[in-house]
């Protein structure tokens, strides 16, 4: 049990030393990952897309 407390004890202890992003960076880089996120999706869609016309035009 004093296993327990101590690795808690220490994890709060290391929580204090993190530097926590602000809140204009957190969104900042929310809207990089859904702008990325929409453009590799429309990009695999359109590849997707074209593949199902390839091989239906083949068949």
């Amino acid at each position: 049990m004093k296993k327990l407390f101590k690795y808690f004890k220490e994890s709060f202890q290391e929580l204090k030393k993190v530097v926590w992003p602000s809140r204009e960076a957190v969104i900042s880089s929310t809207k990089v990952v859904l702008v990325s996120t929409a453009i590799v999706a429309i990009f695999l869609g359109l590849v997707d897309f074209l593949l199902l016309k390839g091989v239906l035009f083949i068949l």
